[in-house]
């Protein structure tokens, strides 16, 4: 799978460090402390890694937004 506005070679990989699995979700997420209202930052999670990482994320108080690869549009 390919993400919306990515180059061809772009990889889709899960996120969590040492994972290779093709990402099903996409964590849209900014730090809010260094972060402007419109600056975002995408993180990819395959289905066994979508928990941790999101929890990682929300402990820290960073908004986030999980939704499918498939939805992730450009401005995300």
């Amino acid at each position: 799978m390919r993400l919306p506005g990515a180059a061809p070679d772009q990889p889709t990989q899960c996120s969590a460090k040492g994972c290779r699995r093709d990402a099903s979700y996409a964590l849209v997420w900014r730090n809010p402390k260094i972060h402007d209202e419109d600056r975002r930052k995408t993180w990819l999670a395959c289905d066994e890694h979508r928990t941790t990482l999101s929890e990682f994320l929300s402990f820290r108080g960073f908004p986030l937004q999980v939704k499918p690869i498939d939805e992730l549009s450009p401005n995300d």
